[in-house]
């Protein structure tokens, strides 16, 4: 499972989501669904200029931890 870790980034940055769109130019609705964890799709173009603006990496920004499996009977 992918984990979203925009919002406290952007929390512990004093980031708005309306300020963040407005630096990166991405849409308000952009940067409110990977606030709110509801995007299905990012593009690398996002990632890139979120990385820029809030100075972090992308495993920073996103983190894969493996579902665990329920044991097969």
């Amino acid at each position: 499972m992918i984990v979203n870790h925009v919002k406290e980034i952007m929390d512990q940055q004093r980031k708005t989501i309306r300020g963040v769109a407005r630096e990166t130019g991405l849409a308000i609705n952009t940067v409110s669904g990977l606030y709110h964890d509801t995007s299905k799709r990012v593009d690398v173009e996002t990632l890139d200029k979120l990385c820029k603006l809030l100075k972090v990496n992308i495993g920073e920004l996103l983190e894969y931890i493996e579902d665990e499996e329920s044991p097969t009977v």
